[in-house]
């Protein structure tokens, strides 16, 4: 989830409590740089109850006042070490770090410094530990998860929300020290020769590279597949707004919200909600300002857009939310699981095209910025001072120093959570968290962190079943062989 799952902490981690509970803050934390209007403050585009899908979002896209190092046409040759596509926190995070070992690196994107539009949620614990706890506007010492409407879970792991323009340009920053060139253009063409890469842009110039990277985001041509690409979907609509009131806890972060009672009177909405479920993921920054997203967390094919959105209207009025104001809107669509890119090949990918958002549960930033610095290593490791390393050896080295074959085969086993997951119901999405959120929390954490090894991921497999209830356990042993059977047949085929 681009912006989902969260937590924060609570009273003993997969303890079951009621909603109510209240904790004191951990932490405090900033609120968001978000101004009101004037007209939004006295209601005057006060939508009716629950009805917020008419009202017109009041932010309008912004770009950074930041004083980048160009590209100049007039530069000959136009060649760099390596040219990165995209400007987003993927292709910034590697830009950066890559500029800092002294590699000459061009940074290609349709507006540089544009605001990323998509609100995103992370563990604190994971920008703390890559120095990036500043980039956080917003903090939660806790998390809960509603299963249904008589349990909650309140989890012990602090979440936060990115700050989109700190990080941005806490990332721009460090390029800019580090000599990294802009270039204000959208790739229209790659080719590839045995030891050089070209590009070629809209606006007609041509740049080349020993190695280019595309981290343009899901829907590249760029990055190449050999396998059908099976992705399941993450879909949600989300709302920064400022309502009337709202009953969450300001000291709580809502991860998840499986309830459906909002669907008492949709049964239409109510029956394909049972086969397709979604919930509601909540950042509650005061009494007034929230973050709402109602979210398919995976389904294949995609849920309807207009679906989700219905589902979302509905449980806003059912809570007594009445939106006054929608300050930012966004509409999340996340590619999960499926085939890795074709490993090696010319261009080298990192970010979503590349296949390391997490197959279970839509997260990526956090672990993007994590592996941008494994990745760059390997490429200074080519491109370093004896300049030796180009062609086929420098894609086999960079490709593989992303995925190395035990990071393959933990993928195997989180696209197998995201398969198992497409096949239950509502009813059984809420016995597997129920039972998820009960295990020992170095395990459910490190799941949603990616940090697991093959082995702790069987242990988790293990004590899940161990731990679940009867009915959770039939859906495992009637709806899982299928899945286990192709994660064993692709471990095998890695394997090899």
């Amino acid at each position: 989830m681009a912006t989902c799952l969260g937590l924060f902490p609570p009273s003993p981690a997969g303890k079951t409590f009621q909603p109510n509970h209240k904790s004191p803050p951990l932490f405090s934390s900033p609120k968001p740089h978000i101004t009101p209007s004037r007209k939004s403050r006295y209601g005057i585009q006060s939508s009716k109850f629950g009805s917020f899908l008419d009202l017109k979002p009041e932010s309008k896209p912004e770009l950074l006042d930041f004083d980048l190092s160009w590209f100049d046409p007039a530069d000959r040759p136009r060649c760099f070490d390596v040219i990165i596509i995209g400007a987003g926190p993927a292709g910034l995070r590697l830009a950066e770090q890559v500029s800092g070992y002294g590699i000459k690196v061009c940074c290609v994107d349709p507006s540089p410094l544009s605001m990323w539009p998509n609100n995103y949620g992370v563990w604190v614990d994971e920008f703390e530990s890559l120095g990036l706890v500043d980039c956080l506007d917003k903090t939660w010492p806790m998390t809960c998860v509603h299963i249904d409407d008589d349990k909650t879970k309140y989890l012990d792991r602090p979440y936060g929300r990115v700050g989109r323009k700190e990080l941005k340009t806490k990332l721009l920053e460090n390029c800019a020290s580090n000599g990294v060139r802009f270039h204000k253009a959208k790739v229209l063409n790659l080719e590839h020769k045995e030891f050089e890469s070209s590009i070629v842009c809209d606006d007609g110039i041509e740049l080349k590279a020993s190695l280019v990277v595309d981290a343009s985001g899901f829907a590249s041509t760029f990055t190449n597949y050999d396998k059908p690409r099976n992705h399941g979907y993450q879909i949600a609509h989300g709302i920064l707004a400022e309502v009337d009131c709202h009953p969450f806890d300001l000291d709580k972060m809502v991860l998840m919200d499986w309830r459906d009672s909002h669907m008492g009177n949709e049964p239409y909405l109510r029956a394909n909600n049972s086969k397709i479920p979604t919930f509601l993921y909540a950042m509650p920054f005061d009494s007034n300002l929230v973050f709402l997203e109602e979210t398919s967390l995976v389904s294949r094919p995609s849920l309807s857009y207009m679906e989700v959105k219905n589902r979302m209207v509905a449980r806003l009025r059912h809570l007594g939310i009445r939106v006054k104001n929608v300050i930012e809107n966004e509409k999340c669509v996340i590619p999960m699981g499926g085939p890795l890119p074709k490993i090696p090949q010319s261009v080298m990918a990192i970010g979503g095209t590349s296949g390391v958002v997490h197959p279970s549960t839509g997260y990526t930033v956090a672990r993007t910025m994590a592996l941008a610095p494994i990745l760059a290593d390997a490429i200074v490791e080519c491109l370093g001072s004896t300049r030796m390393i180009r062609g086929r050896p420098l894609h086999h080295r960079v490709w593989n120093g992303l995925w190395p074959l035990e990071r393959r085969c933990t993928r195997e086993f989180y696209s197998f959570g995201m398969e198992t997951l497409l096949k239950l119901d509502l009813n059984g999405t809420r016995r597997f968290f129920d039972a998820f959120f009960d295990l020992d929390p170095y395990y459910w954490q490190g799941f949603l962190s990616s940090r697991l090894s093959l082995r702790e991921l069987l242990f988790l497999s293990l004590s899940l079943f161990s731990n679940a209830s009867n009915p959770s356990r039939f859906d495992i042993v009637t709806k899982c062989p299928v899945p286990l059977v192709k994660m064993m047949g692709n471990l095998a085929l890695e394997a090899i």
